[in-house]
């Protein structure tokens, strides 16, 4: 009867089970094993000699002990070797009385004078006495006439300390054998106790592996580790592992490259690897929350932390940068748009004005209403650009104070402002205005007579900016608070979150070596306060005509219109 053939779609598989949980406990068990006959056969030889040199010392004190006989010495001096003679007798009762195998006493020809067997008496030995004849005592295992056994021997004297012969004691090498072999269940019992321990080990330990590893085999958690490290760096957000202990212990490329770090990280803390900060703190977990704004550099990022179940955590960041652009370029364009739509009333009124003249023939009043209007604003741009003379900033503050103007807030620029065009980086000075009176903008919108000033100095290569408003200021205790990012008592625009106004302009600030401050503006308003420090070039390096106002002005910049394009108008918390 043949055997029945394997079903088809199943494979007859040898070898190792699949789980990790069978693997480890069968390897554990195996080892176990393993160590235990290891064990045992490292015990059974040393034991195995032990018994041999024990039975071989036992020969040689019996030997001992029947050659201080008396009876034996003077037998073997004054009688025939026989079966019945005294030396025969006393050897047999010696050795009934010690268990031992043979007492062969002999003279100095080696004639046995006793032996086990009757037959042998008279004869010769049949192994070499001549080492115990010279006077040395001999301990070996040997086989003779009966046999394999553990022999003693030792030189025989007469009473004036002459050698008259030697006296041989064997025991039997079966006895040895015996006794080690009835050692062998209890040590086989004690191994057997300590595989079973060993096995138990083995199960608990493979039953925690089988937890741990949700019951998968090696080479499934082969495969997941592999996906996971492609679809890690794979991603185009940010991933920080961190442990129970807090501590970093993964970091995917693009968290490296959002962070601005590297595989030292690994294995440090968030403070250890990034200082202080908002991302820190939202890393570590002690600012909790969703779609949390941190800034890391020139970098606006969305952090995201989720706690996992050994105790660590998993954050993801993702880069908002761009989108934080696009949102102040739309802010930008608002901002254009207010001053077009301010300039457009203003001049729709104007117009009317000058029809309503021109209507009633009153044509010197018209040309004077005219020049007039062209004045305003011709003096409203020579005042700006005499005390500010980077064209950016002129444009900016002249754009500014025209949507100042359809808001009904008086944008002033201070008497005491002087800034020549001597600026390193005209374009981050340009944000850190723009977002400083936008929030001043917004603080005062509505309120009596509002008003902001700005005022903006040049002291050696620093350059000192101050922008007070008279609106409900900023609380001693929120000053600090103001600058953080994400932080913001204002509803977010229609593109995202706001906070980050006044965060960047910290940030700007510090980058320059530089600082930022809020306080009280004569005892109403706030006052915000940004030092520079070599903000600006050395005379002799001032830029060439192509940065100048004049070249700005000679290519048709236009102040109010170019401004707002160049202002990050995020606003920040107050």
């Amino acid at each position: 009867m043949g055997m029945s053939p394997t079903p088809p779609g199943r494979r007859l598989r040898l070898g190792l089970p699949r789980r990790a949980f069978s693997q480890v406990l069968l390897m554990q068990v195996t080892i176990a094993a393993g160590v235990a006959v290891l064990a045992t056969g490292l015990f059974l030889a040393p034991l195995s000699k032990q018994l041999d040199q024990e039975a071989m010392r036992r020969a040689l004190a019996i030997a001992e002990t029947t050659a201080q006989d008396p009876q034996i010495a003077e037998g073997v001096q004054h009688t025939e070797p026989s079966i019945d003679g005294p030396v025969q007798v006393e050897a047999e009762r010696i050795r009934l009385a010690t268990h031992a195998e043979y007492i062969v006493v002999m003279d100095l020809r080696g004639v046995r004078w006793s032996h086990t067997t009757l037959a042998e008496i008279g004869g010769i030995v049949s192994t070499d006495p001549s080492a115990a004849l010279a006077g040395r005592q001999v301990m070996e295992i040997d086989d003779g006439t009966l046999g394999r056994s553990a022999r003693g021997k030792v030189p025989l004297y007469d009473a004036d300390h002459r050698i008259i012969g030697a006296v041989s004691v064997g025991i039997a090498y079966d006895s040895v054998r015996a006794r080690l072999l009835s050692a062998i269940p209890g040590l086989l019992a004690y191994a057997g106790g300590a595989l079973a321990v060993g096995a138990l080990a083995a199960w608990l330990i493979s039953r925690r592996v089988q937890r741990q590893t949700r019951d998968l085999a090696f080479s499934d958690i082969s495969a997941l580790l592999a996906e996971r490290e492609a679809m890690l760096h794979g991603i185009r957000e940010g991933v920080v592992a961190l442990d129970r202990t807090g501590r970093i212990r993964l970091l995917n490329d693009e968290a490296r490259r959002l962070l601005g770090i590297g595989d030292e990280a690994v294995g440090r803390t968030p403070d250890e690897a990034l200082g202080e900060g908002r991302t820190t703190d939202v890393l570590a977990g002690r600012v909790t929350g969703t779609d949390l704004l941190t800034v890391r550099g020139q970098r606006v990022l969305v952090a995201n932390r989720m706690p996992t179940g050994d105790g660590g955590a998993v954050a993801t960041l993702r880069d908002r940068t761009e989108l934080e652009q696009l949102g102040r370029e739309l802010d930008s364009t608002r901002g254009l748009i207010d001053a077009l739509r301010a300039q457009d009333h203003e001049h729709a009124n104007r117009m009317h004005t000058l029809l309503g003249l021109l209507e009633l023939e009153m044509y010197d009043d018209a040309v004077e209403f005219v020049g007039e209007v062209v004045g305003d604003h011709r003096v409203t741009a020579e005042q700006v650009t005499e005390k500010i003379q980077d064209p950016l900033l002129a444009a900016l503050l002249v754009g500014k104070a025209t949507v100042a103007a359809e808001r009904g807030v008086a944008l002033w620029v201070s008497d005491r402002t002087r800034l020549p065009d001597r600026l390193i980086e005209p374009r981050g000075l340009v944000t850190v205005v723009g977002n400083l009176v936008d929030n001043a903008l917004d603080a005062v919108a509505g309120t009596l007579h509002a008003r902001v000033e700005v005022e903006l100095r040049a002291e050696g290569r620093t350059a000192v900016l101050r922008v007070r408003d008279t609106g409900p200021g900023v609380p001693v205790e929120q000053r600090e608070l103001v600058f953080t990012e994400g932080w913001s008592t204002k509803e977010p625009p229609a593109h995202g979150k706001r906070g980050l106004g006044l965060s960047l302009v910290r940030r700007f600030a510090e980058r320059q070596g530089g600082s930022v401050t809020v306080g009280e503006a004569g005892g109403r308003g706030a006052e915000f306060t940004v030092v520079l420090p070599e903000a600006l070039a050395e005379p002799d390096l001032e830029p060439g005509p192509e940065h100048g106002l004049e070249h700005g002005l000679e290519h048709g910049l236009e102040p109010a219109l170019t401004a707002p394009a160049e202002t990050a108008t995020e606003e920040g918390a107050r």
